[in-house]
């Protein structure tokens, strides 16, 4: 029969499981994370990266505000967690007025590409005159121009 392990023994091993716990968790809110979208309509937008919501779109608005916005006209367009392949697509209505349309979350750029590939499909599309993937964000959240 094996022996049962002293206190100080079993001690020893329940401080290290307790400290790869408490490690976890903490390791896994380091990074970045997700991607956060703002948008003052016919105006400016903003993207960051973060490790939070929150942060995210604090960091966006602050860069939408920059390209000439007030940081009040900015408003949360989405957040993805985790972040994965974003693609920015410009799309025209017939009558003027123009947006962004963000979706994020693909596994590859390929993925990104074609989901704007489906936003853009005049089927689905059929008011607008313009519709056009415009940049693409990398899982951690590194702008990639489209070629």
């Amino acid at each position: 029969m094996p022996a049962l392990p002293t206190s100080a023994t079993a001690f020893l091993i329940a401080s290290c499981l307790a400290g790869l716990l408490v490690a976890g968790p903490v390791r896994a809110d380091t990074g970045t994370g997700g991607i956060a979208f703002v948008q003052a309509p016919e105006q400016s937008s903003g993207v960051c990266a973060a490790g939070n919501p929150d942060k995210g779109f604090a960091c966006a608005r602050e860069k939408c505000a920059e390209g000439g916005a007030a940081a009040g006209d900015c408003l949360r367009v989405a957040w993805c967690y985790p972040a994965g392949w974003s693609v920015d697509v410009f799309m025209q209505h017939r009558e003027g007025p123009h947006w962004h349309d963000y979706s994020c979350g693909w596994a590859s750029r390929e993925a990104a590409l074609q989901a704007a590939k489906v936003k853009c499909d005049p089927a689905f599309a059929e008011a607008l005159i313009e519709c056009t993937p415009v940049m693409l964000w990398t899982p951690d959240g590194m702008e990639q121009p489209i070629e």
